[in-house]
């Protein structure tokens, strides 16, 4: 719930308000997190993992892939996951929306 509420729907959090401002004008709010969160699990285990790699404190999973959002856009999103050694459980570290680049 935390990095959720905290994070990913708060405007006003120093590193995460771009990403706030995404998922909030897209139709996700922090009185309803559970939506956001449920899209989140969905997402995972939706698409495939684009990278993976061991770290010190566990591993991380890069999850990337489109997400349909509450305003019934669809977007390319990237989600990190990371499952600390010695647990089974992935916990979510962020999420953003991938900037595509433009053709021409």
């Amino acid at each position: 719930m935390a990095k959720v509420v905290r994070y990913l729907l708060n405007p006003n959090h120093r590193s995460g308000k771009s990403k706030a401002r995404f998922f909030l004008s897209h139709g996700f709010t922090a009185e309803h997190w559970t939506k956001l969160a449920e899209a989140l699990r969905y997402h995972a285990g939706e698409n495939e993992i684009a990278k993976r790699e061991q770290t010190p404190l566990g591993e991380r999973f890069v999850v990337e892939g489109p997400m349909q959002l509450p305003d019934g856009v669809v977007a390319l999103v990237r989600a990190i996951w990371f499952v600390e050694t010695g647990e089974r459980i992935p916990r979510l570290a962020t999420a953003y929306p991938v900037r595509q680049k433009k053709t021409r």
